[in-house]
């Protein structure tokens, strides 16, 4: 069983950052995959961007390549996404997933455990 907690949700102006973090139990967290995935009012869960197991590999959804950057510390056992110039269109409950086999992917049902979500809210 794999435990995840995000933290670092809040309320920005739009054009600031913020920066999630998701912490994870387990000894074998360094060889999971892990995404980030986010959810607006009624709208379904979407994918925002993921990471392999040892940070080779990262993937992001178009609308936030080039402001997002996921990036994970295993000794920390700790997944993270940096948000920077952030658009209202953000705005969302943020869930991080692990996916404990089978390689990195952008596809939500391929991510077995789920954290709580941590809301972003941004201010136009």
């Amino acid at each position: 069983q794999v435990q995840l907690v995000e933290s670092g949700g809040g309320l920005v102006q739009a054009g600031g950052s913020l920066r999630l973090s998701c912490a994870a139990s387990g000894r074998t967290f360094s060889s999971y995959a892990m995404g980030w995935f986010r959810q607006a009012p009624g709208k379904e869960r979407e994918f925002v961007a993921a990471i392999s197991w040892n940070g080779g590999i990262t993937y992001y959804t178009d609308s936030v390549k080039g402001r997002f950057t996921i990036s994970r510390d295993n000794a920390k056992n700790t997944v993270y996404l940096q948000m920077n110039s952030l658009k209202p269109e953000d705005a969302a409950v943020y869930y991080c997933a692990a996916r404990p086999a089978g390689g990195v992917t952008t596809v939500l049902w391929d991510y077995r455990y789920w954290g709580q979500g941590t809301q972003v809210t941004v201010s136009s």
